[in-house]
């Protein structure tokens, strides 16, 4: 069973560790500062990401063919496995003479039916999108989910609409 709360609570405590104060967040900074390896290259389109254990190294890989907005979010998912799943890294996705075997995302992940892939959504949109700070921005008013204003917050914050709107389903 997934622990949703555990997840954005743990998102949360790097926001305030890191002390970020408004969007966007530097979330390629934190995964950085964490000792993370991130590495751009271009992958079949439906692979957005992967993350892996080398020699005790934690890498993230990034589809530099997608839209920046979705590497960002693609990498705070990735984050996210490093930061909740490194027991399932350690057990699932290893790199071995050169080839990488890594567990994909799949459609049973992106139906939000399997609970790590769920875990690791609610991590990367609690820290791309804090709590705080999208109330901040959204100054404690209702938003219609078709306004105008969600395609400059969505801006603001360096996301999709569409992570935009996940998030504010979830707040």
């Amino acid at each position: 069973m997934a622990d949703i709360a555990a997840a954005r609570a743990r998102a949360a405590e790097l926001v305030e560790r890191f002390g970020i104060k408004a969007p966007p967040v530097p979330v390629e900074r934190i995964a950085k500062q964490l000792g993370v390896i991130v590495r751009y290259a271009p992958f079949d389109d439906e692979l957005s990401g992967m993350a892996f254990l080398k020699e005790g190294a934690e890498i993230i890989g990034i589809n530099s063919n997608h839209h920046p907005n979705r590497q960002r979010y693609t990498l705070a998912h990735e984050l996210a496995h490093i930061c909740l799943h490194r027991a399932h890294l350690q057990a699932g996705v290893h790199v071995d003479q050169g080839s990488v075997n890594s567990l994909r995302r799949d459609l049973v992940s992106q139906e939000g039916t399997d609970p790590l892939e769920r875990e690791a959504n609610a991590f990367a949109a609690e820290l791309l999108m804090p709590k705080k700070l999208l109330a901040g921005a959204l100054d404690d008013r209702m938003v219609d989910l078709d306004d105008d204003r969600l395609l400059a917050l969505a801006k603001r914050f360096k996301v999709s609409l569409m992570a935009l709107q996940y998030r504010l389903q979830r707040v």
